[in-house]
């Protein structure tokens, strides 16, 4: 199967360290939430599934940063991300979090599947 490049939101919609726009793909056969999130003026995005636990890691609904703005953070045990990357930066990780390929032109956002990265059938 090729890659698929998905609509995901208006590129206004991701403020840098703002809130999150979360979005649900199959990973591997099973299905899971993702987010999208902006740092330093790049939008990224990840399964919204912490390495050293596999739970979701916003414990308010679309927020992943830090007070700082500069880390994605799981909150229930502190693990820490590079929003870059998805590296583990601190805290108890097993590796990193799983990144998902974005892009963004003419004001849009998009999504990039993979092999093992799909989108959501209903």
């Amino acid at each position: 199967m090729s890659e698929e490049v998905i609509p995901l939101c208006n590129a206004a919609d991701l403020g840098e360290g703002g809130l999150a726009v979360p979005f649900d793909v199959v990973y591997g056969g099973e299905s899971c939430r993702a987010f999208a999130v902006r740092f330093e003026g790049r939008p990224h995005a990840y399964l919204n599934r912490c390495s050293h636990v596999a739970m979701e890691m916003d414990f308010q609904p679309d927020r992943f940063f830090d007070d700082s703005g500069q880390w994605l953070l799981c909150a229930t045990h502190g693990a820490a991300y590079s929003p870059e990357t998805g590296e583990c930066a601190g805290g108890p990780c097993r590796g990193g979090l799983v990144k998902i390929a974005l892009s963004e032109r003419d004001g849009v956002v998009h999504w990039h599947t993979a092999p093992n990265l799909r989108p959501l059938a209903f």
